[in-house]
């Protein structure tokens, strides 16, 4: 039976390491595909105010959610973690963008401006705690010199 477990273990070893490269291929694979969508979209963007003969001040947040999103791709890509930090600031950025539209456009204050401004005081109160929470109880643990 000693021979069974042996090929067992080769079985799960084997199926283990087929499993990891299929995972870290979708990984990189989709990691590479998001990252050139935002390229291309920032691209295009940019393309359109040039087109367009005028840049906006939601034109140029646009283009700070599309850096954004960038560098949360690259940080992904280099660490494997998902940092929550960079989906809040993209929230934020395209909350004030919405903000600022609805300013801008709109003239008349509503109680709409007032909810728009809630929520970027709970995403930023939201990085509070994320940043708090992360120098508190790093999820790596620093080696201590004794």
């Amino acid at each position: 039976m000693k021979w069974a477990e042996k090929l067992r273990k080769s079985l799960h070893s084997q199926a283990d390491s087929l499993g990891n490269l299929c995972v870290e291929s979708f990984h990189y694979l989709a990691l590479f595909g998001i990252g050139a969508i935002t390229a291309w979209a920032a691209v295009m963007a940019f393309l359109g105010m040039v087109e367009k003969g005028s840049v906006s001040v939601d034109d140029i947040l646009l283009l700070f959610i599309y850096l954004e999103l960038g560098a949360m791709v690259g940080i992904y890509f280099k660490t494997n973690h998902m940092p929550i930090r960079f989906l809040l600031y993209v929230a934020i950025t395209a909350l004030t963008r919405l903000l600022i539209g609805d300013v801008s456009h709109h003239n008349a204050p509503d109680l709409g401006i007032i909810y728009l401004c809630g929520g970027i005081l709970l995403l930023a109160f939201a990085i509070l705690v994320v940043r708090y929470a992360s120098s508190r109880y790093p999820s790596v643990k620093e080696k201590s010199d004794s």
